[in-house]
């Protein structure tokens, strides 16, 4: 832990981030999840958005956010597990947001993954366009996933139901023309930690080039830390060196970066301190 804390850069002027996108329910953190989240609260991470992934992960999601104050929940199928996905399960999701749409304030992470394709490419199309139906008629924002499939990702996006509440393209790795087509259907875009490798240079384009109003910031822990911490288990504090390369690129503050990703994050999410 001291060795993780001697490395975190410091937020100044009351600063504070928010990680957009956590998977705080995965056995990663089952270990030491007080002490991770202790970590992020000391170091400014004001608030962390834990994503759920099919109906067990959001079960969890909210029991962790009725545990802990400074986290809120999602739910949701990725595109991974649609493939047993029933219309019962949409049922119960429906009840989770019923009973605990205070803790609740997004709906995915969903889309399209043609990398694994873990579920059949139809079905993977036909659910993630039934699932922001449901984002609609639940009022929250999306949280989109998207892996080599963007040509598909934005028609379907652009023949749902208008995204009253906006959303995120989750981990983005797309090059600034697809990030303007993103833009262009109000969605934010999402950084994530693989903007301090010095490989990422498309990443890096984006960044630079897109308003910085239209920026989050995530982790995706447990996956994707950023440099220095490749290649071990990410966490919400780590998000501070995302922040940081975000900062340098755009040549302005650390703080500059915190204050207006967060505002962003604050929008989109209309975060609740409240509790069951």
């Amino acid at each position: 832990m001291k060795n993780i804390e001697t490395h975190l850069p410091v937020l100044g002027n009351g600063a504070y981030l928010i990680d957009t996108h956590c998977h705080l329910d995965m056995t990663s953190y089952d270990k030491d999840l007080t002490e991770v989240l202790e970590r992020a609260y000391a170091f400014q991470i004001k608030r962390i958005v834990s994503i759920g992934i099919d109906l067990h992960s959001s079960e969890r999601a909210i029991l962790l956010a009725r545990k802990h104050r400074q986290l809120s929940a999602t739910i949701g199928i990725h595109p991974h597990d649609v493939k047993n996905t029933t219309e019962r399960d949409y049922e119960l999701l429906e009840q989770l947001h019923t009973k605990h749409a205070k803790h609740i304030v997004g709906y995915g992470e969903i889309g399209l993954d043609y990398v694994k394709n873990y579920s059949p490419t139809d079905k993977q199309q036909h659910h993630f366009a039934h699932q922001l139906n449901l984002a609609s008629k639940l009022n929250l924002p999306v949280i989109i996933h998207n892996r080599e499939a963007d040509r598909d990702t934005i028609d379907i996006l652009k023949k749902s139901n208008p995204l009253s509440r906006g959303g995120i393209m989750h981990c983005f790795s797309g090059d600034y023309n697809f990030a303007r087509q993103v833009l262009d259907l109000g969605l934010l875009v999402s950084i994530p930690g693989i903007v301090t490798f010095k490989n990422a240079t498309t990443l890096h384009e984006v960044v630079k080039k897109i308003p910085l109003d239209s920026l989050v910031l995530e982790t995706d822990g447990p996956f994707l830390a950023p440099h220095p911490y490749r290649g071990k288990r990410n966490e919400p504090s780590f998000i501070l060196h995302t922040a940081s390369k975000v900062a340098e690129i755009r040549n302005i503050s650390i703080e500059e970066v915190a204050r207006q990703t967060s505002l962003n994050s604050e929008k989109l999410f209309q975060f609740n301190n409240g509790k069951d």
